[in-house]
């Protein structure tokens, strides 16, 4: 049993492998102070054989290690220290990829195949590049969706803090409306037209795989989307440490 631990600016997902199989989900919010409960909770219920972690949030990383190996007598093994996603990353400065979007890569590479666009929908929205050659080219960030909508309101004299749901129109009748509409058609017609830019790059038949927090949200509108996988990245840990790891194979 793998535990798989992917921790984002304001979630924490973590996974229960048997295999290749996604046993169990959970989600913690990153801002949690205390993680060691809901750690003890999923760790003592089950069997966990080892666990691996991949951070955007360093301080938070350290945290959940050391809680891990208290709590489960294992010591996490974590991606960017000491393991490397076996991906060629042709970044100008490769040590500026944040480690979620290579192991979205390496799992996209895996699953789907090259060339590929996985287009993942959290905190930030971030669209990372595969060449034919399983190259990780590079990509694009975006603010998200949430911290979109907080700007509106925190930077605007006149407009509210909404939270995101369904826009009931295309066309706003009313302020709220409007907002939803500008946000959720928004960016779906911005990964649309980046999907179309970069697949003029790379190759027409890349697929384009989305994942995230809000992709089951703002996947229905988006029309260049070849699939949904809203577990791309916790499927890159277990791929990592069944291909790597289990072999005593470290890249």
């Amino acid at each position: 049993m793998l535990l798989a631990i992917d921790i984002g600016n304001t979630n924490i997902n973590l996974g229960l492998f048997q295999g290749n199989r996604l046993y169990r989900r959970y989600i913690i919010p990153t801002k949690t102070k205390n993680y060691k409960p809901c750690l003890q909770k999923i760790i003592t219920r089950n069997k966990i054989d080892d666990a691996i972690i991949c951070s955007v949030v360093p301080v938070v990383s350290s945290i959940l290690a050391r809680d891990v190996k208290k709590l489960s007598g294992k010591q996490p093994y974590i991606i960017g220290k000491g393991l490397k996603v076996p991906v060629r990353n042709l970044y100008r400065k490769p040590r500026e990829v944040g480690q979620d979007r290579l192991v979205n890569a390496y799992a996209g590479i895996m699953l789907y195949g090259a060339p590929l666009i996985a287009v993942d929908f959290g905190t930030a929205v971030t669209f990372d590049v595969v060449s034919r050659n399983r190259e990780y080219l590079g990509g694009m960030i975006v603010p998200g969706l949430g911290i979109s909508l907080d700007v509106l309101n925190q930077r605007t004299a006149l407009l509210p803090r909404i939270k995101l749901e369904t826009p009931r129109e295309f066309i706003g009748r009313d302020t709220r409306s409007s907002m939803l509409s500008g946000i959720v058609y928004g960016f779906a017609a911005l990964t649309d037209d980046l999907v179309l830019r970069i697949k003029k790059k790379i190759g027409k038949k890349a697929k384009v795989i989305g994942t995230g927090g809000n992709i089951d949200f703002i996947g229905r509108y988006c029309k260049r989307l070849d699939g949904i996988d809203k577990d791309l990245t916790l499927k890159g840990l277990n791929l990592m440490y069944r291909n790597f790891l289990d072999l005593d194979c470290i890249p």
